[in-house]
């Protein structure tokens, strides 16, 4: 009898300071930003209240996504007046828009890995602070290589968008990642269409410097949204430096075969893409069409509707094995591509379908190409994803040099069979690996071609409780993570 109180007594006070030691690890989450702030406290990371990613949450990914990444287009409508206003030749002020690329491309080698290492929030409100600060510059500054030099840094810490989607990733229940990703993704390319628009339409009835009072307004308010929206959530691979993320982010560049066959049909799938926009001009501009720049820029609005489809399209994506949505989006591709070859220099309806489908169908390519990446680990999200924005920056250039040069050279239908062999490459490509082809084989369709998710996961649901063990990324450590996913941080 004595035995048995004594045994009970020990579990009580093992439960007892179990319970003190769980209070402790639950109390010490960080409740203020930066060490000075306080984080407001339904956004506080709690392991035992996940985060609910709404549809507002979301879409407030996709605004901020918006009208950060607008900054690194404000200034192509504008070089002209930029260069009245600084008094220089075009050929100096065409150094902006590379300068803000370069920043941009530095950014995402340097700065978009830390996702992976130090806490989101604060990365995001940072980076957020700095580019509204250096746009107060740009707005005032009447020295052109004053301007130059902040373009370049506005270029390097406009990667919000990067740290964003694999947040959302991590945030999104499995179900609905692929439709999480395509509203940030949709925020980002409307960016990217938007801001052009609006600096030329400022630009053209004001001066130039009311574009960038107007990118201070709204980075403001992205700012106030960020601090009053984002949740906090702790920081992954804290057992790795800041160095040892990057070499690793080259090592899965170089050694993961799903992440090389992605950048691949990244690369082939942007070029054609900026090709198409790029030698647009040149198309409409000419015979039989002689369209003015003001028609002309009406077909980006086309392009537009074709990024607002893109949400819809996401939720397709999520009911589908990644890899299959990946083949119908690219077959898509290939149909748009043959209607702007068979059609596109002698009937301006052709060149409408070729833009619409080419929207659509690159946007839910993305997204399944996307979803299937960041996939490989939760605890290198932002670091894969670094990979694929690098490829797809490849392909805008490889695009524009080639498909101008080509153009220009041999016409339009000429260029336009070049990009359709280089969509046809792309399905080549993805039927080299099945859609459950495990993770370390180059080749093959071992696994089955089952298509519908649902039946894929209650698979895999079933194989985990057989087993009764989870597969691991042999180079993770594991902490806990919501959506009864893993924090996984790679190891030295």
């Amino acid at each position: 009898m004595f035995t048995q109180i004594s045994r009970l007594n020990i579990q009580y006070s093992i439960i007892e300071r179990w319970g003190e030691y769980a209070v402790k690890i639950q109390e010490s989450w960080p409740t203020k930003d930066f060490g000075l702030i306080p984080i407001p406290k339904r956004l506080q990371y709690n392991p035992n209240k996940p985060f609910h990613f709404g549809i507002l949450l979301n879409v407030s990914f996709g605004f901020a996504s918006t009208f950060i990444v607008a900054n690194l287009y404000y200034c192509q409508p504008l070089l002209i007046e930029f260069s009245k206003s600084f008094d220089v030749t075009y050929e100096e002020v065409s150094r902006i828009p590379t300068l803000v690329q370069a920043g941009y491309l530095v950014g995402l080698l340097l700065i978009s890995p830390l996702g992976d290492l130090v806490r989101r929030r604060q990365l995001v409100l940072m980076l957020v602070v700095i580019s509204t600060t250096l746009t107060i510059g740009l707005a005032v500054t009447k020295n052109l290589r004053v301007f130059e030099a902040l373009s370049f840094l506005i270029g390097a810490v406009t990667v919000t968008p990067q740290i964003l989607m694999p947040l959302a990733a991590d945030l999104a229940p499995p179900d609905r990642r692929a439709s999480a990703l395509s509203v940030v993704l949709s925020g980002l390319m409307l960016g990217v269409l938007i801001a052009r628009v609006l600096a030329g339409v400022i630009g053209n009835f004001t001066t130039w410097r009311v574009v960038y009072y107007m990118s201070i307004g709204v980075q403001s308010l992205v700012l106030i949204g960020a601090y009053l929206i984002l949740p906090d959530y702790p920081s992954k691979n804290r057992d790795l430096t800041y160095f040892q993320i990057l070499f690793s982010m080259a090592k899965y560049a170089v050694t993961e075969p799903l992440v090389i066959q992605v950048a691949i049909i990244n690369i082939a799938s942007s070029a054609c893409f900026t090709s198409f926009w790029v030698t647009l001009t040149f198309l409409l501009g000419g015979p039989p069409y002689y369209y003015s720049t003001l028609i002309i820029g009406l077909f980006g609005l086309v392009g537009m509707l074709g990024v607002l489809v893109g949400p819809f399209a996401g939720r397709l994506i999520d009911k589908l094995v990644p890899w299959y949505a990946t083949l119908i989006a690219t077959s898509l591709l290939v149909v748009s591509q043959v209607v702007q070859t068979a059609a596109g220099g002698i009937n301006v309806a052709a060149v409408v379908i070729a833009c619409f489908g080419l929207d659509v169908a690159r946007q839910s390519q993305q997204v399944s190409l996307t979803t299937r990446v960041l996939s490989i680990s939760s605890a290198a999200r932002a670091r894969l994803n670094a990979i694929l924005i690098l490829s797809l920056f490849i392909g805008q250039v490889m695009g524009t040099s080639v498909g101008t040069q080509v153009f220009v050279q041999h016409g339009w239908r000429a260029c336009s069979l070049f990009m359709l062999a280089l969509q046809a490459f792309q399905i080549v490509i993805l039927l080299l690996r099945g859609p459950h082809c495990p993770r370390r084989r180059w080749f093959g369709y071992e696994g089955g071609l089952e298509a519908r998710r649902r039946v894929v996961l209650e698979r895999e649901k079933t194989r985990s409780s057989d087993e009764k063990e989870v597969e691991r990324d042999p180079e993770a450590q594991e902490v806990p993570m919501q959506h009864g996913e893993n924090l996984q941080s790679n190891t030295s």
